[in-house]
């Protein structure tokens, strides 16, 4: 082999050499970034209700960011619209300014919302704003928009109680006058102020709070009867007994029961839809999410498949799921669902009131069709630190409701070690 020949040897040597351990290099750098754990929503609820009169004043907002913050959390829910029905944000032309919540009276002169974004964008914090949807106002004490105009009338629910029919108007055991969703009046005007915000406010989500039926009473006007008859494709002889009968307080199923409740199902379904196609055409960026109690099975009073469609109730649930009610499943039209799992029980993958149980369970009865978050009452103290760490390791983001419980229990400690705990694994 001459000496030219064992130069270009040499070199291609050399040449694979460096080859493979660029290779080598860069194969390390990528399993170093796999391990690295992407950061996961936590998420603090301000709720507005329960904190109207300590987020009167800016400095009270600004405080309550830091310790937010500092605690582990990267992005706040600012409830803005609560069951009252008027709101904590000033770029309007369609609602009125909430300024009572019980004895307390606030006149802002700034913009609730807008100081929120303002003030959590400084900390490099996201903002999901949070508006119930179909209530418009307390039945208890006759406050909010169904009261103050005649334009919600024949809008609001009819309730079918032992006693009759009744307006939820009247009814003062409700926690709000919800209007009939199945109405367009009614989902125009939800629209509307979910439109308004989004085209106002730089919000990174939205979450449908209250965006169902009052119950299982609701509605039984001669419009929800007129749209069901069209829905099953004949006449109902006996309304609302072939849906349900009263015996005392007792409900007995008629033989439209099922049918009837896929069909409110499918109203809610719709209108999330809507809602969502509403929000994406303004900005496509924002996340629609919707909160709900994690006990799926139970929540067809309300209307509430929160699940795939690919999840089928009717396999399990033989007494009130029809064939067709998994077609209702909202979650496909979701970017994530809180999963409420309000429960005293931190594990027990056996326990169905465990939030280990809540969690898995979510993750069936969705089927990846959406993200979940899981969501925990900070009511429940004692357990804060191991909820916090559960929901992160076992979900795709944590949601803490509501500081105010946080507060006043001191809570922040807990929840930083549980955040911690599962960061620094």
């Amino acid at each position: 082999m001459n000496k030219m020949n064992r130069t270009k040897l040499m070199c291609l040597f050399a040449g694979i050499f460096l080859l493979f351990s660029c290779a080598d290099k860069n194969e390390k750098v990528e399993n170093k970034e796999d391990k690295q754990k992407v950061e996961k929503p936590k998420i603090m609820w301000f709720d507005a209700e329960a904190n109207f009169k300590r987020f009167g004043s800016q400095d009270s907002i600004v405080y309550y960011l830091d310790k937010t913050k500092a605690a582990g959390f990267n992005t706040v829910v600012v409830d803005v619209r609560p069951i009252y029905g008027d709101v904590l944000y000033s770029k309007t032309t369609l609602m009125q300014p909430l300024t009572k919540v019980g004895n307390t009276k606030i006149e802002r002169d700034w913009d609730y919302l807008q100081f929120f974004i303002d003030e959590a964008k400084k900390r490099d914090m996201k903002v999901t704003v949070s508006t119930t949807i179909f209530p418009v106002g307390r039945p208890s004490t006759k406050e909010g928009p169904a009261f103050r105009s005649d334009k919600f009338d024949g809008l609001t629910s009819i309730e079918y109680t032992p006693n009759g029919m009744i307006d939820i108007k009247d009814d003062p055991s409700k926690v709000a006058v919800f209007l009939n969703p199945l109405l367009p009046e009614s989902q125009e005007y939800a629209l509307s102020f979910v439109k308004e915000i989004v085209e106002n406010y730089d919000v990174d989500g939205y979450v449908l709070d209250y965006c169902r039926y009052s119950g299982i009473e609701s509605d039984f006007s001669e419009a929800s009867k007129v749209a069901f008859e069209k829905y099953i494709g004949e006449e109902v002889a006996n309304f609302p007994s072939d849906i349900f009968r009263w015996e005392g307080t007792s409900r007995i199923l008629g033989k439209h029961a099922k049918k009837w409740f896929e069909f409110r199902a499918m109203v809610i379904h719709d209108f999330i839809e809507r809602a969502k196609n509403t929000i994406k055409k303004v900005n496509p960026e924002i996340e629609l999410q919707y909160w709900a109690a994690s006990w799926h099975h139970a929540l067809y009073p309300q209307g509430q498949n929160w699940g795939s469609k690919s999840y089928d109730p009717s396999m399990i649930y033989t007494s009130w799921a029809s064939s067709g009610y998994k077609n209702a499943g909202f979650a496909e039209h979701l970017d994530a669902f809180m999963n409420g799992a309000y429960l005293n029980d931190v594990y027990g993958m056996d326990n169905p009131e465990s939030i280990e149980y809540a969690l898995s369970k979510g993750k069936t009865i969705i089927d990846g069709a959406c993200k979940m978050y899981g969501s925990i009452y900070a009511l429940n103290y004692d357990t804060m630190e191991e909820a916090a760490y559960l929901c992160l390791k076992d979900s795709e983001g944590l949601v803490v409701f509501d500081i105010v419980q946080v507060i006043e229990f001191d809570l922040w400690d807990e929840l930083k070690k549980g955040i911690d705990r599962y960061e620094n694994e």
